[in-house]
């Protein structure tokens, strides 16, 4: 594709990998058959290559309005067009880009404001977002149906090992899924003990910082990746062998550190380490001695794979070969390369879509008749946990869950 960007941006950083992207792309139009939003609305500036236009045409010059502004927010950067594409363009980053450049011309509401002010602030400050849900748990009979379903009862974590092993990973703990969902990183931390490895966590640790990158906070995005380093260098130099999260949403955000910080001369070269590090739990257990592990209980499982999952990571496939290994039977679900409709606060933002993907994905995971729906990140979790009355749990918790405790 040929580019004439414009003079505010072309010799920038951001201006210059933006051009590397847009010559990329051959305008093919693959994408456009896998992408959720295109699929729902039939609108070619709501897939991939209409946005990349749109995105084009304001870094070229032309202004933005809110029409682009709706367009590109109504992406669930879901990153399946990147994992259809032949010529790899890496559109997750163009969006980015767009997105930063359009929000700068194009002044939101100040209900939007708000809403996205509020949300960071909810899931990035200490202290603020566990007392908020249990507050929210105590008046939850009293809340609309739609607060309510965002709002499930508390989960009581089993009791986690304090055994010290020679093997040891630094488990990232994540803003919200320790108050939702503390089963998921307990049952990792048991599993691995199993195992003979330990998991560290550390209290300096703040959020990943992909919210606060999504709601048009780039620097707090930085300043959290920041703090992250900080809070698990230690560790690395004491030997850590990975940084894992049991939410791969967070996952691709923390190895997006090296291309995140690669300008910053005080962090560069730490958060190239940190993003090496990175490993989803699929990774760790596929190469370790699972069949030393009992497991009398295995119920039929309907895996749903995420987004950051299977096209931010990069790891398709890679839970259902353990749980086929260790002989859950998997059934057979329809369109798993489509979005759950979670995708962050999108379910917030975009509640018309997010429905609809919601209850397309919960329909074809239902389809099996299987015991559990079983998924991979904490975001997926609790949006189709509130829409179905099959239990759902992370993929971890299945494996804790069916061998013997400790």
């Amino acid at each position: 594709m040929e580019t004439r960007l414009a003079d505010f941006i072309k010799d920038t950083p951001q201006g210059r990998e933006a051009d590397s992207i847009l010559r990329a792309c051959v305008h093919c139009g693959f994408c456009t058959a896998t992408c959720p939003t295109y699929n729902l609305l039939g609108d070619e500036l709501d897939g991939p290559r209409g946005r990349i236009y749109q995105i084009k045409q304001v870094l070229e010059g032309n202004p933005a309005t809110e029409s682009t502004q709706q367009h590109l927010d109504r992406c669930l950067t879901c990153r399946s067009c990147e994992t259809t594409c032949p010529s790899g363009v890496h559109y997750s980053r163009l969006l980015d880009i767009g997105r930063s450049v359009v929000n700068d011309q194009v002044e939101r509401t100040k209900s939007q404001q708000l809403m996205r002010w509020g949300l960071r602030k909810l899931m990035i400050t200490p202290g603020l977002f566990s007392p908020a849900i249990f507050l929210g748990r105590m008046v939850r009979p009293a809340l609309p149906e739609t607060l309510k379903k965002k709002i499930p009862p508390a989960q009581i974590a089993p009791k986690t090992p304090v055994a010290t092993q020679t093997r040891k990973i630094i488990l990232a703990q994540g803003c919200v899924q320790p108050t939702y969902k503390p089963a998921t990183n307990a049952a990792f931390s048991r599993v691995l003990n199993r195992l003979e490895i330990q998991t560290i966590t550390t209290d300096a640790e703040r959020c990943c910082g992909a919210v606060s990158l999504h709601l048009d906070a780039v620097e707090e995005a930085k300043q959290l990746m920041r703090a992250n380093i900080d809070a698990w260098w230690p560790h690395i130099e004491a030997g850590a062998e990975a940084i894992v999260n049991t939410a791969s949403g967070c996952g691709v955000m923390i190895q997006d550190y090296a291309h995140s910080l690669e300008d910053d001369s005080a962090y560069a070269d730490k958060a190239k380490k940190v993003s090496a590090l990175v490993r989803d739990p699929c990774e760790i257990l596929e190469q370790e001695a699972l069949e030393t592990l009992p497991l009398p209980d295995r119920p039929k499982v309907a895996f749903q794979s995420p987004c950051t999952l299977q096209h931010g990571l990069k790891l398709a496939g890679r839970v259902e070969k353990i749980l086929q290994r260790l002989g859950f039977e998997l059934t057979s679900v329809a369109e798993p390369h489509f979005c759950c409709g979670s995708a962050g606060t999108y379910s917030v933002l975009q509640k018309e879509l997010s429905s609809q993907l919601q209850q397309r994905k919960i329909q074809n995971l239902e389809q099996g008749k299987p015991d559990v729906i079983a998924t991979a990140n904490i975001g997926c979790h609790l949006h189709l946990e509130s829409a179905t009355d099959i239990p759902v749990k992370h993929w971890i918790e299945l494996i804790d869950d069916s061998t013997l405790p400790l």
